[in-house]
């Protein structure tokens, strides 16, 4: 059955977006019937409060600017949809791109608005993003062609569930992504062109990119802890034995060296199992 726009709560996170949050509001409005577009005002020091409420959204506002994630997790828990549309307040996202992610909940838990990698900022923004792609494909086992897109649609009752998760900061569209995959949501990635923001990126890519990539290794340890650690037990049996090996050939004898290896790597094996079968008893008793 196709999905109601009208079911559908609007979240948008803003911190200084005074030059951009009228029309993203206004487009979004012309667009089509929501049934309420919330912008989360995350501290801003402009007119970023008032020009989204004359554009037509119900404004939240922060005291005090708490991040991203913070701003993201307060829209979900002021939303009164069944489902929630994240949007960015910098005017990268088009309305009629919105719909159609919006559209695909029918099917999907989870729709990712995947840009392609020609309208993304920056070659150095481009190549980050490939490296924590690459890496989030092989810790789910499934391909994942634009981990940090904030540009979302989902189910509410879903995204609930692991809101304990988010992060106050930018990791939360990397967090959501990977909850839903490795609690065996379904998600798609809907193709979309992501136009040149306005204004200055709140985001820095030395600070924010090793953030990203924590939260990714926090998120894969909670639900697929072994996809870690067999291959570093792995890894360090291989270099014990093979030491191991080569110290009986030219030495006659096997060093302590060896033996820390091996037994290292036992250790993170059994670290791993216990690790998966805490995991697995997150889901316990979890409603179907």
């Amino acid at each position: 059955m196709p999905i109601n726009t009208a079911e559908t709560s609007v979240i948008i996170p803003a911190l200084n977006e005074a030059a951009s949050i009228g029309l993203v509001v206004g487009d979004l409005v012309a667009a089509a019937r929501w049934r309420e577009i919330l912008v989360i005002d995350d501290g801003s020091t402009d007119q970023t409060c008032a020009r989204a409420a004359a554009a037509g959204a119900r404004v939240v506002r922060h005291p005090y600017n708490k991040g991203n994630g913070a701003a993201v997790k307060t829209g979900i828990r002021q939303a009164t949809g069944r489902f929630v549309l994240i949007a960015d307040a910098d005017g990268q996202h088009r309305a009629s791109d919105a719909t159609r992610l919006v559209s695909h909940l029918d099917v999907y838990d989870l729709v990712v608005g995947a840009r392609s990698g020609a309208t993304q900022s920056s070659v150095a923004r481009r190549l980050g993003n490939a490296v924590l792609n690459g890496i989030a494909s092989y810790l789910t086992e499934q391909r994942i062609p634009d981990l940090t897109s904030g540009f979302r649609a989902v189910r509410r009752e879903c995204l609930v569930e692991f809101i304990h998760l988010l992060p106050n900061g930018f990791s939360t569209p990397t967090t959501t992504t990977l909850a839903f995959m490795k609690a065996g949501y379904s998600v798609r990635f809907e193709p979309v062109d992501a136009a040149r923001r306005d204004g200055v990126s709140k985001i820095r890519m030395g600070r924010d990119g090793v953030q990203f990539f924590l939260i990714l290794l926090k998120v894969i340890t909670i639900f697929s802890p072994l996809r870690l650690f067999l291959p570093m037990s792995a890894a360090a049996f291989l270099i014990g034995a093979g030491y191991a090996v080569w110290t009986i050939i030219t030495q006659s004898h096997v060093t302590n060296s060896s033996v820390l290896l091996i037994l290292l790597s036992v250790v993170i094996l059994l670290v791993g199992l216990v690790s998966e079968q805490i995991s697995s008893l997150r889901f316990e008793g979890r409603q179907s």
